[in-house]
Parts: structure tokens; sequence; C-alpha cells
């Protein structure tokens, strides 16, 4: 594969894109998340979690205070903030390893980033928070751009596509140009066609068929399929936790089709599958 994307430098972090697969880690410091919520939402347990997927090989943390599991309900930034930033704190505190404050809004970004975080991952694309791009920009930090319909709460009614793949494109495309208009740098910019979000599961097994056509965006494609319910509608397993081998399988597929970032649960596990897929593939 071509390394057409450049490298980012995080930290004393290089991304060289193309190499090799990078992995971010799932912090989830909420009560509600679909596989792990609960488990991680004090600094104590959220610092001893990051320890732990650091030794396993991470390369980003991403901490998130509001769960976008569907139907998930929507808290308020004061909650967010409370969740998110003593954990950001905690984590910066005692490691090196760039953090991502996964949020849609620019206040959250902002404050996460003053007390730490590295990169922001907008599951909305900077959509749901007009403030976002000016933000981002200002701080001169990475994004990751997700493509969504509608919310958390309504975006499994929003999977009626007339071309998945194009509409996907149109939007990724759209929004990187607005990312750029607000004075957000392209090699900042990482997209997400947001496998599992207002799509179906037939939806999110073309996605990763046809993952290949977002690589003529010109950036960075990072792709979450951890534990998700089209894994466990392919293998009947209601059990998040218990879909660990199906989602090694989904994750070969991301990287075979030149994904860059893979954003996972089981880092241990996931770093495995990633040294053997880039060795054959890259």
């Amino acid at each position: 594969m071509t390394n057409d994307k450049g490298q980012l430098t995080i930290r004393d972090r290089s991304f060289c894109w193309g190499e090799r697969t990078y992995l971010m880690g799932v912090l989830n410091v909420t009560p509600d998340s679909f596989s792990d919520g609960g488990e991680f939402n004090t600094p104590e347990a959220a610092l001893a979690q990051a320890q732990r997927l650091v030794e396993a090989g991470v390369d980003i943390l991403d901490i998130g205070g509001q769960s976008t599991r569907p139907g998930a309900e929507e808290v308020s930034d004061t909650v967010e903030l409370e969740r998110v930033l003593p954990v950001i704190k905690a984590v910066r505190s005692s490691l090196s390893v760039p953090i991502s404050v996964d949020t849609t809004r620019a206040s959250v970004a902002k404050a996460g980033v003053a007390v730490g975080a590295d990169i922001v991952n907008d599951i909305s694309g900077g959509t749901f928070d007009p403030d976002m791009f000016p933000v981002v920009a200002q701080l001169g930090v990475p994004i990751i751009l997700m493509h969504i319909r509608g919310t958390p709460q309504t975006m499994q009614k929003l999977t009626d596509y007339h071309d998945l793949i194009g509409e996907i494109y149109e939007f990724l495309e759209g929004q990187i140009q607005v990312a750029i208009n607000a004075g957000i740098v392209r090699s900042r910019l990482i997209i997400d066609p947001g496998i599992g979000f207002a799509k179906t599961a037939e939806q999110n097994i073309q996605l990763l068929q046809q993952l290949a056509a977002f690589r003529s965006l010109g950036v960075p494609i990072l792709v979450g399929v951890s534990r998700k319910r089209f894994i466990g509608h392919i293998l009947n397993q209601p059990d998040p936790k218990q879909r660990i081998w199906g989602t090694a399988a989904a994750c070969c597929a991301a990287i075979v089709a030149g994904s860059d970032i893979l954003r996972v649960h089981d880092v241990s596990a996931m770093y495995d599958v990633c040294r053997v897929a880039d060795a054959i593939w890259r």
C-alpha cells in the first residue's frame, strides 16, 4: 500500500500512514456504553485500564463520556465534562500515550485538550456543534470526522440509502472541505465511515467490502468494528464481549481495504491480529 497521506506527529509519536495499522483503545467513562458501561467510570479504574491498554500495545486512547450506542440518552455538557476531564487528567499525569477525546461538543473538546487530550474524535463529523471546527482549528489538533445520520437516539431509523457508499463518501468529502474552510489543516483530518451508525447489519458488511473507495479522499481512515451488533448478528452472539473472534475477522477486512487506525476494545488480541495482517498485506 502506498503512503500518500504523509504522517502525523502527536507528542513523541509519529503516525506514518500506510506503513502499519494503528490501534485506538476504547476507554468509555460512561455508565451505559453498549459493552463496557460502568466498568471504568472512576478515574482510578480508568487509569488502571489505560495502563493495561498501553501495555497491550495501544497507539491512542479514546476517552468518551457520552454513550453513542443506539438509543443512548444524551447527557448534559456538565455531566460529560465531569466524566471525562478527571480521567484525561489522571491518564495524562501517568502516561505519554496520545489521547483522543470522544465528543461532539466544542466546549468538551476545548476543555479536554486543555487538560491533556491531543485529538478530537467527533462521531457527528462536525455537524452537531457549529463551534466544533472553529475551536479545533484554534486548538491546532487533529480531528476524526465520522459519518452518521440523525443522533444515537434516532440513527437506526435512518438507514434508507439510494447509494450507501456514494452518500457516505459525499458526506465525508463535504465535511473535509468545511473543516479546511474553517482553518483546520488537511494533514490533521482523519475520516471514519461510521460502521454501526445509521446502518443495518447488511450495510455494515457492504461498507467493509467497499471500504477501499474512501482511500481516494486522501486522508487517513479510522474504522470501528469492535464488538458491534452486526458481528453479533452474524454469529448469533448477544454478548458483545464474546465477539472478539468476529471482531478480528472484521479488523482483517478493514486492514486489507487500507484502513489506518482501528478503534478496538480488546487491544491485546487485536495487536496480534494487526501485526500478522500487516505482515501479509502491507
